[in-house]
């Protein structure tokens, strides 16, 4: 994936991922790090996908599916093996990996934290910007890292199925 990015992809994951490492220090210069944080951060995090916006928690893993349907069938044909595994257990892949799973979630991870500023602007009307991060890369990269694997798996058994003339 990280040979045919273009120019545009990879300033836009970079922006994304120090956007977020940005935001998480941001929070916890801002607000500290301490049990009553914690708790106020996990509190806010539950309340939200009954609040406004709630179509957000639709919207971003199903753009984070479509971006881990498109890879994993590229893996599959590729012959790569499945991505959050090789991104856990392979110390040599595991940046490669994580750069591209970035890459392809970048914008999504971006929308996610322009959507989550406005949410939090409506209605805690308070600023935590390690929640924002948080938030983002819980809807956007995390079900991107567990589809993608299982999404690649499917594609190469039908791959090998319609290859061998097994097909339906």
């Amino acid at each position: 994936m990280t040979e045919n990015a273009s120019k545009t992809q990879i300033r836009l994951a970079w922006l994304a991922g120090l956007l977020v490492l940005a935001l998480i220090i941001a929070g916890g210069v801002w607000h500290g790090i301490s049990p009553s944080v914690f708790r106020r951060l996990w509190q806010n995090i539950i309340d939200r996908p009954g609040g406004p916006m709630t179509f957000r928690f639709i919207l971003q893993p199903t753009m984070a599916a479509i971006a881990a349907l498109r890879d994993g069938v590229r893996d599959a044909r590729a012959g790569r093996p499945p991505f959050l595994w090789t991104s856990l257990s392979n110390r040599a892949k595991r940046g490669g990996r994580l750069r591209e799973g970035l890459i392809s979630t970048a914008r999504i991870i971006l929308l996610g934290l322009v959507m989550d500023t406005i949410y939090q602007s409506i209605v805690l009307k308070a600023f935590y910007p390690a929640e924002a991060a948080i938030i983002a890369i819980v809807l956007a990269f995390v079900p991107y890292a567990l589809l993608r694997g299982p999404i690649e798996r499917i594609a190469r058994w039908w791959l090998d199925k319609t290859q061998s003339g097994k097909g339906w």
